[in-house]
């Protein structure tokens, strides 16, 4: 068996821990420590060749955040399948092949509540080459238990559980606002994609993880020692995560992939510095503002009620124009836990909006789910509008 993790989460001790739990009931483990926060092409394939050369491999477990949870992922697609790591990455970037054979089992164990991993099936990367943000999708990817443990994720700092907190919301909000899934061509069993468009059971998920977020999420970012709200939210990641699993994100997650991956030197609160890096939660809440201004149309209602569950605990009251509604609630929760006042503050301006569009636009496996048709124009009026957002 092979333990993945990430080389702070190393320092914890608990993957050891976990690793001598397992020796004891006489299974062979070893750990591979060296995870990259926002996994690369380049740290994924570094961690798959490492499978390769060290294995034949049973199993897998995973401890630590979406970065360690979707690195295993990666490893464990690499080592059961041919081929190499742009072979499974979705179009047009890769090729978007499917996996032939069955994956091994997988374990997850999230230390960080954000991404959602332990429940979904995609692993998400940068490609530095053409620094965009991608991933890679299918239904075999999802881990086969997952072990959610709050304590796990006390000592998470500040920082990273506004930024990852963030994720949380959106896959949430942008899983309950996307694309219905009766909108769709009817697809046979085999060629049915893990993006289905809102349906009822991601609604229930959906809204159960924005209700837990509006009572958790401003407690678990101001006191970290909070053990309800740290297990508030990790129940959120996991219940957001089996939402939009289901009907997919669209909108804010395909901006986040080119403003993460053309990072120029932004150093986050709580993360690593010896490199610059705009985190993947952070990166998507930059632009969630404007996009459900964009998208308010296709569905009033549903913006309408995801800002009256959110409103709780903040000081935001139904505005005149109920377009304005969502975008102020998210604003405020923004300013309240300290995410940056748009893509402005991360060290993009006017000239960056062009590349940044292009960047979106090949994330059309997201963009296909959202609930209105966007174009480039779409694109870059709502990254202008996110230029500075209060």
């Amino acid at each position: 068996m092979l333990l993945v993790t990430d080389p702070g989460v190393a320092a914890t001790g608990h993957p050891d821990r976990i690793a001598e739990q397992i020796r004891a009931r006489g299974v062979q483990a070893e750990i591979y420590d060296a995870v990259h926060v926002e996994p690369t092409d380049t740290s994924l394939e570094h961690a798959i060749a490492f499978a390769r050369d060290h294995g034949p491999w049973d199993a897998f477990v995973a401890v630590g955040g979406g970065s360690a949870i979707d690195t295993a992922k990666a490893v464990n697609l690499l080592t059961t399948n041919p081929g190499e790591l742009m072979d499974y990455i979705n179009a047009p970037v890769g090729k978007a092949r499917a996996p032939q054979h069955a994956l091994k089992p997988l374990v997850a164990v999230p230390t960080t509540t954000g991404t959602g991993s332990e429940s979904t099936t995609i692993c998400v990367l940068d490609v530095l080459s053409l620094k965009v943000k991608t991933g890679i999708s299918h239904p075999r990817l999802r881990p086969t238990l997952a072990v959610v443990d709050p304590r796990l994720t006390m000592t998470q700092p500040a920082g990273v559980t506004a930024a990852a907190g963030m994720d949380i919301l959106c896959h949430a909000l942008e899983s309950w606002t996307a694309r219905p899934f009766d909108s769709y061509d009817r697809k046979q069993p085999e060629q049915r994609v893990p993006y289905c468009g809102a349906n009822p059971v991601a609604d229930m998920w959906a809204e159960k993880a924005m209700t837990l977020l509006a009572a958790s999420f401003r407690t678990a970012v101001r006191d970290g020692s909070d053990e309800e709200a740290r297990e508030q939210m990790a129940l959120a990641a996991t219940f957001a995560g089996m939402g939009f699993g289901n009907a997919g994100v669209h909108i804010p997650h395909a901006n986040a992939y080119p403003i993460a991956g053309r990072v120029k030197e932004f150093h986050p609160a709580g993360y690593p510095a010896d490199e610059p890096m705009v985190p993947h939660g952070m990166a998507v809440s930059l632009t969630a503002p404007e996009a459900f201004r964009f998208t308010f149309d296709a569905s009033p209602a549903r913006h309408v009620r995801a800002a009256e569950i959110l409103s709780v605990g903040g000081s935001i009251d139904r505005p005149a124009e109920d377009r304005d509604y969502l975008p102020q609630v998210l604003s405020e929760l923004m300013r309240d836990i300290a995410i940056p006042n748009g893509i402005g503050a991360v060290g993009y301006d006017e000239g960056d909006v062009p590349d940044l569009v292009e960047g979106a636009v090949k994330q059309q496996r997201l963009l296909a789910t959202a609930p209105k048709d966007v174009t480039e124009d779409d694109l870059a009026q709502i990254l202008e509008g996110s230029l500075e957002l209060w």
